[in-house]
């Protein structure tokens, strides 16, 4: 039966040869040797190749395509089913932002902006740097992380062909088919690379565009299919300053074959503020930049992500080589500007303190540093939150009035505050004034007690910041 003429075949590979004939007479061999003839006699056949089907374009007119609306993990930020690369140099909390983001995945919970993840789901680790009792479930459990729906790839089982042993070997993106699987049997919506490099396949040049594409075009294809996001990983090159786009390890291809992209910096005004800024942002407009801390994860020593908010800071400028250059004057400038700005408002909207700013000719950079010279504090209110600057003694939310001399004015509050207005000298009125003249423009008015010009425009003021008996007791009749 078949299994015969398999031995035949197979005892035959090597010594024979297929040959086509055909009947010296008639239409078959019973009629060439029933002519007589033999064997021998029949006629080979010249066997034409046969002609491969010629290649074809596969079209499709667009008028047949229903337009969709762009699905997004993070709103904004991170595109669902695409690729997405997260840039930066080590220890700024690259892996801790990754676990971040997957603690907001798997529990379906809120972004640091205010929205909401609409695709919550499982999350599959590819993570080669951290081991996963010490330190990646430490930094899920301090992001509040579901635990349960979050997946580690440890290796791939193979066999050997000398001894039939299977054994373990480390995963790598030509596993892409088994990923692929994965991927769609847990339902994950979000695929951690970290770092990219350390899975690229066996012979691939990370530096080639040509090698890149032909991984990273599988790994769109599992993104395309799945609707999971791809989060790739990557440490900066070593250059310094340039396009943010050019600053990711490795092919230029790599964030050519990505839909958006992020970069993890150091806030130049703060050493302890790290930045997450947009490198690429094709399928919308670029998000704000926002400012995070790594503080203590209560859990195993670990770190977790605080937010602070949004930050001035773009890719570009986090990436510049900063020094402290010339511009003190104009930071002093600014930050006594700001400083104004803030005591006349007591607490500002972040938009209107960077239009005003801008108005002032105050750069967004030059206002970040200023910030950090007066110490502004921020405060995160509503929803979606909005943030507010303000000066670190001032804790007034509404008006106008001056916050740093807010006790002057509440007639309750005199008996504890009076006695010590009246201890200070005139030196430091002259001081008071000498500030304003720094710090102001001129209001046009003068103090009804001394006839000094007032600079700070601040509703209904009429007098200066003199502290003596006189000028006490005006603003006490004013604010009576």
């Amino acid at each position: 039966g078949r299994k015969h003429a398999a031995d035949v075949a197979a005892s035959l590979a090597g010594h024979a040869e297929v040959v086509v004939v055909e009947a010296l007479v008639g239409k078959d061999a019973a009629d060439h040797v029933a002519a007589g003839h033999y064997v021998a006699e029949l006629v080979p056949v010249e066997m034409v190749p046969a002609v491969p089907a010629a290649s074809t374009l596969k079209v499709t007119r667009l008028s047949d395509v229903v337009p969709e609306n762009v699905s997004w993990l993070w709103p904004g930020r991170i595109p669902a089913g695409k690729l997405v690369t997260l840039d930066g140099d080590p220890s700024l909390g690259k892996s801790t932002l990754a676990m971040a983001f997957a603690a907001v995945v798997t529990t379906g919970g809120t972004w640091p902006d205010g929205s909401t993840c609409a695709f919550d789901g499982d999350v599959v680790l590819l993570a080669a740097e951290d081991g996963l009792a010490d330190t990646i479930r430490p930094r899920l459990d301090a992001a509040g992380a579901d635990v349960t729906r979050v997946h580690a790839v440890e290796g791939v089982t193979s066999t050997d062909p000398d001894t039939g042993e299977s054994y373990l070997r480390p995963p790598t993106l030509a596993d892409v088919d088994q990923l692929h699987e994965l991927v769609a049997r847990v339902g994950a919506r979000l695929l951690v690379v970290d770092v990219l490099m350390a899975y690229l396949p066996a012979g691939t040049d990370s530096h080639k565009d040509q090698d890149i594409r032909r991984v990273l075009s599988r790994l769109g294809t599992l993104a395309d299919s799945t609707g999971c996001t791809v989060l790739l990983l990557r440490h900066l090159n070593k250059a310094k300053g340039g396009d943010p786009m050019y600053r990711g390890g490795g092919s230029i291809g790599i964030v050519g074959a990505a839909r958006a992209g992020m970069l993890v910096a150091r806030d130049p005004d703060d050493d302890d503020l790290r930045v997450l800024a947009s490198t690429k942002s094709n399928l919308g407009p670029s998000p704000d930049a926002l400012a995070y801390r790594l503080v203590d994860g209560n859990t195993f020593g670990v770190a977790r992500v605080q937010w602070e908010g949004t930050s001035t800071h773009d890719a570009r400028a986090l990436l510049a080589d900063h020094g402290d250059g010339d511009d003190r004057p104009e930071r002093d400038g600014a930050a006594a500007w700001l400083e104004d700005y803030l005591t006349e408002h007591a607490k500002a909207p972040s938009k209107d303190v960077k239009v005003a700013a801008r108005r002032e000719q105050i750069s967004d950079r030059t206002l970040q540093r200023a910030a950090q010279q007066v110490r502004v504090e921020y405060v995160q209110e509503g929803f979606p939150r909005s943030t507010y600057w303000r000066l670190p003694d001032s804790h007034a939310t509404t008006g106008t009035t001056d916050p740093r001399h807010s006790d002057r004015g509440a007639t309750g509050a005199t008996g504890a505050t009076g006695p010590d207005l009246h201890e200070h000298t005139d030196s430091d009125a002259t001081e008071s004034q000498s500030r304003q003249s720094r710090h102001g423009s001129e209001t046009g008015r003068d103090c009804t007690v001394c006839g000094q010009r007032l600079l700070l425009v601040v509703a209904g003021r009429t007098v200066c910041d003199r502290r003596d008996d006189a000028h006490n007791a005006a603003r006490l009749a004013s604010a009576a």
